[in-house]
């Protein structure tokens, strides 16, 4: 009993370590895209962690997947390395990213699913009750906000959310055989082949007009967003079950919030601060009352 405790503690621990990185990931991103093209900075930060991934598989002499192994690292792939940080950089370009920021509310119900769909867990009914009232929470305020005032950002955002549920609970099975830097490390190393190419077709015309804080922004997204975050969060997934540890998203919108405001002088509306404070209270309450079954 106390081993699976400790496990579990770890996983959190993990995880919130994971979040607090993924956190920059948006403003970076938004910062980033102001520049460069969206394709460009999907395949560069993807191109960044694939080399430094390619090292460390080196480094340690890892073996190579089998067929079956690598089937899974394309669901993953195609959720978090190409899926979800294109169509976020897309996304940035028809909204803030404090808005952006707000529909990451719903990711942690998306992983959820994926995880009892994909990872075989059984969350108690209590857990999908604070899980679906959190992202109720984001929802209804994108609603209340007007999503007719861009309508393809929103939705390039939810299909973004979509996918990378689905990286993240296929890439949180695979860790527990595979484990988690190795994980990330494969899917970089199998879209290497594509996103090098197009980080190289997509890159901006003159080097002049980006800004230096678009070059850190994206060095940000390609070593921490895209590589050392996913080596916490994929474990962190392992350990602490994926439904369960996957909540801690609820506190990604909190932090993203502040940096946006902080960093990119971004308005963040008593609405946003509302609606992270509830889903706040949804990650409590999943910690306190969910237990997987």
């Amino acid at each position: 009993m106390e081993k699976t405790i400790d496990k579990s503690t770890w996983g959190w621990m993990n995880g919130f370590i994971a979040v607090v990185i993924f956190s920059g990931s948006l403003p970076a991103t938004r910062v980033a895209v102001l520049d460069m093209d969206p394709v460009f900075v999907t395949a560069a930060r993807a191109t960044i962690a694939g080399i430094l991934a390619i090292a460390m598989l080196l480094i340690f002499k890892e073996k190579r997947p089998d067929y079956k192994q690598m089937f899974h690292l394309l669901i993953v792939a195609l959720g978090v390395v190409i899926g979800f940080p294109l169509l976020t950089a897309f996304a940035l370009q028809y909204v803030t990213s404090a808005h952006s920021i707000v529909f990451l509310g719903m990711l942690p119900m998306t992983t959820a699913i994926f995880g009892v769909i994909r990872g075989g867990e059984h969350p108690a009914p209590v857990f999908w009750l604070f899980s679906v009232l959190g992202a109720s929470l984001v929802i209804g305020y994108a609603i209340a906000q007007g999503l007719d005032a861009a309508p393809i950002g929103d939705l390039l955002m939810l299909i973004a959310v979509v996918l990378c549920g689905l990286g993240y609970a296929e890439g949180a099975k695979l860790s527990k055989t595979l484990g988690g830097w190795q994980v990330i490390s494969w899917a970089l190393v199998l879209s290497l082949p594509i996103m090098a190419p197009l980080s190289f077709i997509f890159r901006p015309e003159s080097f002049v007009g980006v800004s230096t804080a678009a070059w850190i922004s994206l060095g940000y997204i390609g070593v921490f967003s895209m590589f050392i975050g996913f080596m916490f969060w994929y474990r962190g997934l392992a350990q602490g079950g994926i439904a369960l540890v996957g909540q801690l998203q609820l506190l990604q919108p909190l932090f993203g919030l502040a940096l946006a405001a902080g960093l990119l002088h971004e308005e963040v509306s008593m609405g946003m601060l509302g609606i992270t404070a509830g889903v706040i209270l949804c990650v409590a309450g999943t910690k306190k009352f969910a237990k997987a079954a």
